[in-house]
């Protein structure tokens, strides 16, 4: 099976029900922690090419919260949201699910059957 990576921190709950829906399907997939391990420019221009910017951008988190005003408001396209997403990761809407040729932001079961059953 193609190799399959989960993006995302380990207290989000949407990425734990991600990561448990996986092994109880036993579908082997890797953990890439966005606050530990970071986000390179190669990984995100790779999912902008696949989804829209503000379909990435969370803009419903702690961390976009915790920016001023004068910052959110900068945010008016993909390279002002690719700036600040590379210099704040965990402003990334999560999980971000990556399989080859596809990409897929945020986790509801009925979208992770369609992907593998």
């Amino acid at each position: 099976m193609p190799e399959v990576v989960v993006y995302g921190i380990e207290n989000c709950d949407q990425v734990r029900k991600a990561r448990a829906w996986l092994r109880a399907r036993r579908i082997e997939h890797r953990f890439h922690d966005l606050r530990r391990d970071g986000l390179d420019a190669r990984h995100l221009s790779c999912w902008l090419g696949r989804v829209p910017w503000d379909s990435l951008l969370n803009r419903r988190g702690l961390a976009w919260r915790r920016l001023d005003a004068q910052r959110r408001a900068a945010v008016t396209d993909q390279a002002s949201a690719s700036e600040l997403m590379l210099e704040e990761p965990l402003l990334v809407k999560r999980p971000v699910l990556q399989m080859p040729g596809q990409i897929v932001v945020g986790f509801s079961e009925a979208l992770y059957a369609g992907l593998f059953e």
